[in-house]
């Protein structure tokens, strides 16, 4: 399916739903993104440790990176998975087309789906091989501490929004953010709160949580029903003992006289 033809389909709530299996499907796509940025990242300060250059600037660089991924993110999120990219002449059109029109329209469709709650490596390395090639060229302190601030950013976002899928944390943070995502996966809110990990931007570009509507009380609870364990079935040996138990009491009840069992 594409955006460009379809559009991004409303969320479908089936019962059911192995979430715990989803969940840790879901893991195990996010554990080696995980891995792979904060190895680089933790190389990254000790190198800048090493180097005796000024800790404060590297510091308040890796803060302007974090700063710019919240802009990042609603940016992406807005005009790049939730944006249309028709097919058409020439073959940059097509090629965004190819690349990107696909993108985001599963994880409307299916939320809870651990395939498509977050990226792999190789979603983001090649933009992130691109700055590192332009970090390179300047100072350790400076822009390579911006991108640190900026990568690992990027992977705390991706923790936040696979909690908010699977998990009912009850910090005020979690709370909020959790009622802010599910408002943009609820009927209302295909258009608004693109923001993953606050509302700042959307407040800023207009684009945020519609309160005249209501909180999404149907995904919410959607949501909150397949996040019930599923029943453990039980053993075979459990299955034996409860045969025996109701065979026993069958005979007792047939033993008794006057009594008739049915």
């Amino acid at each position: 399916m594409f955006k460009s033809e379809v559009g991004l389909p409303e969320p479908l709530w089936p019962r059911g739903v192995d979430v715990q299996g989803e969940a840790a499907k879901a893991r195990r796509r996010l554990l080696p993104v995980t891995l792979f940025y904060t190895t680089g990242s933790v190389v990254m300060l000790w190198t800048v440790a090493r180097s005796g250059r000024s800790l404060t600037v590297a510091a308040a660089f890796a803060l302007a990176g974090a700063a710019c991924w919240t802009l990042l993110e609603y940016l992406v999120h807005r005009y790049v998975l939730h944006g249309p990219f028709p097919d058409g002449p020439g073959p940059l059109r097509h090629f965004l087309h190819r690349r990107f029109d696909h993108l985001h329209v599963e994880h409307h469709q299916r939320p809870w789906d651990g395939e498509h709650i977050n990226g792999r490596i190789g979603d983001t390395l090649p933009f992130v091989v691109m700055l590192g090639g332009l970090a390179a060229l300047t100072p350790l302190q400076t822009f390579p501490m911006f991108l640190v601030g900026l990568v690992q950013s990027y992977v705390i976002e991706e923790w936040i929004h696979h909690s908010v899928h699977y998990y009912n944390f009850q910090s005020r943070y979690f709370r909020y953010i959790r009622r802010h995502h599910l408002y943009h996966h609820s009927r209302h809110g295909g258009r608004r709160a693109y923001g993953l990990t606050s509302d700042v931007w959307d407040i800023a570009c207009g684009t945020q949580a519609d309160r005249q509507l209501g909180e999404p009380a149907r995904e919410r609870a959607a949501m909150a029903d397949a996040a019930r364990p599923p029943a453990r079935r039980p053993s075979t040996g459990e299955r034996r003992l409860r045969r025996r138990v109701f065979a026993r009491g069958r005979r007792r009840e047939a033993e008794r006289p006057g009594e008739t069992t049915h």
